[in-house]
């Protein structure tokens, strides 16, 4: 059935279908990547943003250039100044680089979702004598962060993705896997072709697991006043 989907010259599906153990052989060093590099740009964003809201002036603005330059500069240039100028290893550099460059947009997620949440909550918490720890801890986080999960969700996909930059500084995941049997076959664009589709389908799943959350956390419970609509 597969060489009656295949295109000469531009897809074989046979091809296809037997690289696809090969490839996914890389999906668990792309997951623990992806894993790794949110959690920390998850935690260096959250003090990042406690930084932007401080009344400290230095630590607002080294917190704001900071942003500024990691949103700035792409993602590449990143891995390969880390990577090239630090004299890391590989799976080590990769995590850094997109630790750092990731930390800069959940932060201004993280901002955006604080600054939505009603000033009376901070006023009510010290009113009744809790001291800023805790009201951050207790009221304010939990909030911002229910409040962000959809664009943390769009972070994590863009994570997932860009994972395939680490093949070229040489770690060993789905995308370097696939130019592994790419070139071991000379048929760049069935492989290439091959691995959109898996990551479209992992994309697909992270997805899922997006909706559910948000649906756990009651994000997609009909408005009443949305029924009229």
């Amino acid at each position: 059935m597969l060489k009656y989907i295949s295109i000469p010259g531009f897809f074989n599906a046979q091809l296809a279908w037997s690289s696809i153990p090969q490839i996914l052989s890389g999906l668990p060093m792309t997951i623990y990547l992806t894993a790794m590099a949110f959690v920390l740009a998850t935690v260096l964003g959250m003090l990042l943003t406690l930084a932007q809201l401080s009344h400290i002036k230095p630590l607002h603005w080294l917190a704001r250039a900071y942003i500024s330059f990691m949103r700035g500069v792409p993602m590449l240039v990143v891995l390969f100044i880390v990577y090239f100028g630090f004299g890391l290893n590989a799976m080590p550099a990769a995590i850094l680089s997109f630790t750092i460059g990731a930390a800069a947009f959940i932060s201004e997620v993280f901002r955006s979702a604080f600054m939505g949440i009603d000033p009376g909550q901070y006023e009510a918490a010290y009113s009744i004598g809790l001291p800023y720890r805790k009201v951050m801890r207790f009221i304010i986080i939990p909030q911002a962060f229910r409040i962000s999960i959809p664009a943390l969700g769009n972070i994590l996909l863009d994570m997932f993705k860009g994972t395939s930059l680490a093949a070229m500084i040489t770690v060993t995941e789905m995308f370097m896997q696939a130019k592994i049997v790419a070139g071991a076959n000379q048929d760049y664009m069935t492989i290439y072709i091959t691995i959109a589709i898996l990551y479209w389908l992992c994309c697909v799943i992270i997805t899922a697991g997006q909706n559910q959350l948000e649906r756990w956390l009651d994000y997609d419970r009909p408005k009443e006043h949305l029924k009229l609509l």
